[in-house]
């Protein structure tokens, strides 16, 4: 009795982690595009800064739209691959010139910076409250 109350524990916490995968990804990946890019300088090979450029550019066009996308459709509400895709581009774009626009007009003004982290931190926002929505 115990012991398959202790399996049934176990595969109802492996569904949990298994569904909050994406948000470690996005999370780790955030965080590993924020290190490259601040320690990755404009004077490196040229690899590196390919690699640099191409983690900004997911970073940029595609992870804070897939946050959003996932507090959107959850649940009952699915779309798929391509639609999923194409939504989170539009949004991920939406939200960075939004961000733009609200950097420049305030007394932050528009640098490195301050571009890289309010994006890392609207990114953190949107997966913490998309992973909790799902719950």
């Amino acid at each position: 009795m115990l012991i398959e109350i202790i399996k049934i524990f176990v595969m109802i916490t492996m569904r949990k982690l298994i569904r909050r995968r994406w948000f470690f990804f996005v999370v780790s990946f955030t965080i590993i595009t924020l290190l490259s890019t601040y320690a990755i300088h404009e004077d490196s090979p040229l690899p590196l800064l390919a690699f640099r450029f191409a983690l900004g550019f997911v970073l940029v066009s595609f992870v804070p739209g897939y946050c959003l996308m996932r507090i959107l459709f959850y649940g009952d509400n699915k779309i798929d691959a391509i639609e999923g895709l194409v939504l989170s581009v539009a949004l991920s774009f939406s939200i960075v010139g939004l961000l733009g626009i609200f950097l420049g007009l305030t007394g932050i003004g528009l640098n490195f910076a301050s571009i890289t982290f309010s994006l890392a931190l609207i990114i953190f926002l949107l997966a913490l409250i998309a992973s909790f929505k799902a719950f």
